[in-house]
């Protein structure tokens, strides 16, 4: 049987939504993405959100905002996708990596703890997999350092929690992505929210270009509006063309979150005997299910992928340990020996379908395959 490693929920229903986006004279950010932005305030419970293009524009918008400079340095897991620290090197600042637990996969408070310098200006949790971090712990672990901020790379995790609370309510900013495959998707975007309305207000201007004003904005009431610029910023407002498909996921998101926990209960219940490594939910954690990683041996992981792909079963790898790639190990010299559990879980992750639709009969051909061209080469790697 082949089975699709995604398969988005949008239909054609959808363009309803775009269609009313195209009868009007704004086809950039206006008046449905101010709507969804207090959608998403109402969501998460904050003062302030932000539609972006990407989450890797946003965290350059919200970096900027910040004002991370050249020789600042950031705290980022290893284990993480190269965007958390992409964004960090395009500001010529640099990303101090750190590893991740072993049984979960997340940066701790004592790895923050330990990396921080004198030149550090921000940190950037991962909530992996849809699983959050201890944000309590960690801004404890930085009580004494009122000069670092926290940003929370939120995107695999909009309708995670951690003990009752959400991305975005022990950070200075939480940013979130709608990429393709992303719980929440429009194809390409993000949000930030804060609590902070001071930062709020300055990365609407570094989200569009550092200017005072949108398109929508200067042409308010029916008269034209100069706009000026004080800050330097990047492109990265949402039209909204794209925002128009956020407004029904959002509201309906936490009732596909039950899908997402059956499915991946599923594969736990189905991979624990068989010695396939799996992360590790802590208590008090609602993972948002995003994807469903396993891990085998990296000496086996690239056959194992392709016994998968034989049997007709789609499979991605996420993510290879970022100061493994070429760019940061000829930049900074790392070695597989300074990132240990990193260095492991990128070599030997295989992430597995799942998504709200999935049926029964095509996760148990993604199990029979497991059991059948993979678990055999665990024994020849022992």
């Amino acid at each position: 049987m082949k089975v699709d490693f995604y398969r988005h929920g949008l239909s054609p229903k959808e363009a309803d939504s775009v269609g009313a986006v195209l009868s009007s004279p704004i086809l950039t950010s206006g008046s449905v993405g101010k709507k969804v932005e207090a959608q998403l305030c109402g969501f998460f419970g904050t003062s302030d959100a932000l539609l972006v293009n990407s989450w890797t524009n946003g965290a350059l918008a919200v970096l900027l905002a910040l004002g991370v400079r050249p020789g600042d340095e950031v705290i980022v897991p290893a284990m993480t996708f190269i965007a958390t620290a992409n964004v960090v090197e395009l500001l010529d600042a640099k990303p101090v990596f750190v590893d991740v637990d072993p049984d979960t996969l997340l940066v701790t408070p004592q790895a923050i703890a330990a990396a921080l310098t004198r030149r550090t200006r921000a940190v950037i949790p991962v909530h992996s997999y849809g699983q959050m971090c201890d944000m309590i712990g960690i801004r404890k672990a930085l009580s004494h350092r009122t000069d670092v901020y926290i940003i929370e790379d939120a995107a695999h995790c909009f309708e995670g929690s951690r003990d009752g609370y959400a991305p975005g309510t022990h950070s200075d900013a939480a940013i979130f992505s709608f990429y393709a495959t992303k719980n929440i998707t429009c194809g390409e975007g993000g949000a930030v929210v804060t609590n902070r309305s001071e930062l709020a207000e300055t990365v609407r201007k570094t989200r569009l270009h550092g200017m005072s004003a949108g398109a929508a904005d200067r042409y308010k009431n029916g008269t034209y509006r100069h706009w000026d610029m004080e800050i330097l910023g990047v492109k990265a407002n949402l039209p909204d063309l794209l925002a128009a498909l956020l407004p029904n996921q959002i509201s309906t998101i936490r009732e596909r979150l039950p899908q997402r926990q059956a499915l991946a209960n599923y594969y736990r219940d189905a991979f624990k005997d068989m010695g396939i490594r799996m992360a590790k939910i802590e208590a008090g954690v609602v993972s948002a299910e995003w994807f469903f990683p396993i891990h085998v041996p990296p000496a086996v992981r690239d056959t194992g992928i392709v016994a998968l792909n034989s049997r007709g079963i789609n499979v991605a790898v996420n993510f290879p340990s970022v100061p493994t790639l070429s760019y940061y190990r000829q930049k900074y010299g790392y070695k597989a020996s300074d990132f240990p559990v990193s260095y492991d879980w990128g070599g030997g992750t295989i992430s597995v379908p799942l998504f709200p639709g999935l049926r029964r009969e095509e996760q148990d051909a993604v199990i029979n395959a497991v059991r059948t061209g993979v678990v055999p080469l665990l024994q020849g790697a022992a």
